[in-house]
């Protein structure tokens, strides 16, 4: 099976360059980059730090779970004091001290190795839901930066508009004042810059929207993202082939593997629940002494007694509890296998669907620099047409519109392709740290 190529990177890029990467965008106070940010993020994000927690705790639960199989030994001591008042004879007083050490070594026990393996199996899993939430703190971040980055272009894209929407509102002033046009021209390029006046204020709002969200999730305060290059080549879909990534993501994705781990735990369940009809045979060895001290000691001296030997445990008859109890895992042992097959299905459909994303994006990523290309062409047109008098001032304001929605809509669009890409690599379970790499490569320094 063919595995899916990571984003682009630098060549030769090493940890220790990453470090260095990373150190020198944070000494710069101008803009912060996507992998600078991913490193505050993921020791500051809760949703991590809570799976981080957990799969630490489950390493602990495996480490207890070797007991089972390892040697037990229990202490007590007991110290009693009698006295003795008799009608005929002496008083005194019979005081005793006992000591106990009690060791258990387990030789067959079938439910304790399912236990234990079990307990592999949930550390598994831990670190399965650790590495699903840092893949989807990567995705949350990425797409927090590319919102504030696209709310950027929108709001410039929104001012330039009002500039040009401005001098085309004074041009027709002018030519109103002079008697070469009509005060329609005035009154439309007016509405239109009122319109696009509501509109920066609409845009400033979502920047500081977007920018406050940003910083939530990263920790910091006035976060500056680098911007995208417009001449940054957008990486294409590597391997061609969306039945590839299906192929990969139904072996590897941690959703598919937290639920074959939960098939094996549940047959571990069932061996368990089998494993109360046998016997246990553990050695079990003992040592005692007792002394007796006091005026009237009953039995004066130290006694010590050593046991050694195999105790058999079994049993016979629990009133069908065990018999219940395999024909419950049993069914859990079912529903396991359905849920491995559901989660194959889901991450099936949603990688087929974030692939054809991917391409359906870079189409309209094309389609939009030629109707960039086309629009800029037009107003172009349009403005040397209406110098000449054969185009009005509502013409030019449309071709104007026209190519600053496009410009914006373009933008989006390549934002809209890298987080294609790392959502491509989230369905299929594959999305790593390389990958932000590559995606850090095409922003601006």
């Amino acid at each position: 099976m063919q595995r899916p190529h990571p984003l682009p990177r630098p060549a030769g890029l090493t940890g220790l360059a990453l470090a260095l990467t990373l150190a020198l965008g944070s000494a710069g106070a101008q803009a912060q980059s996507l992998l600078e940010l991913y490193e505050a993020a993921k020791n500051y994000d809760a949703t991590v730090l809570a799976a981080r927690a957990q799969a630490r705790s489950a390493e602990f639960r495996a480490a207890q779970s070797d007991a089972l199989l390892r040697p037990s030994v229990t202490a007590t001591g007991r110290g009693d004091m009698t006295n003795r008042e008799r009608s005929i004879g002496v008083d005194g007083t019979d005081n005793n001290l006992n000591a106990r050490a009690d060791a258990r070594y387990p030789l067959f026990n079938r439910g304790n190795a399912a236990t234990l393996q079990q307990a592999r199996k949930t550390l598994e899993s831990a670190q399965a839901d650790l590495s699903a939430a840092e893949q989807d703190l990567m995705v949350r971040l990425s797409q927090a930066y590319f919102d504030v980055l696209a709310s950027q272009d929108a709001l410039a894209t929104t001012r330039a508009s009002k500039t040009a929407i401005t001098e085309q509102l004074a041009s027709a002033r002018r030519n109103f004042e002079v008697g070469t046009a009509t005060i329609t021209d005035t009154r439309e390029a007016q509405a239109r810059f009122d319109l696009v006046s509501a509109q920066e204020i609409a845009a400033e709002n979502d920047l500081r929207t977007k920018s406050i969200a940003l910083d939530q999730l990263v920790g910091r305060a006035g976060v500056t993202p680098s911007p995208l290059p417009p001449a940054a080549r957008l990486p294409a879909t590597e391997p061609a082939d969306p039945e590839a990534w299906v192929g990969f993501a139904v072996s590897a994705h941690p959703s598919v593997r937290k639920a074959a781990l939960g098939v094996d735990i549940a047959r571990l369940e069932s061996a368990k629940a089998g494993a109360a009809e046998l016997p246990t045979v553990d050695a079990v060895g003992a040592y005692s002494a007792n002394k007796a001290l006091g005026s009237r000691p009953a039995s004066p001296g130290t006694v010590s007694a050593a046991t050694l030997g195999v105790q058999l445990n079994w049993t016979l008859y629990n009133g069908g509890s065990t018999q219940n109890r395999m024909k419950e895992t049993a069914e859990l042992e079912i529903k396991s296998r359905n849920d491995l097959e559901a989660a194959r299905r889901t991450v099936s459909q949603s990688t087929r669907q974030a692939y054809f994303g991917v391409q359906s994006g870079l189409a309209q990523v094309r389609a939009l620099e030629a109707a960039e290309a086309s629009s800029r062409l037009a107003l172009e047109a349009t403005q040397v047409g209406y110098r000449v008098g054969v185009r009005v001032n509502l013409d030019v304001l449309n071709a104007q519109t026209q190519l600053f929605q496009t410009r914006r809509d373009l933008a989006k669009a390549r934002y809209d392709v890298l987080m294609g890409g790392l959502r491509l690599r989230l369905a299929s379970g594959q999305l790593r740290v390389e990958d932000l790499v590559g995606v850090n490569a095409l922003l601006a320094r």
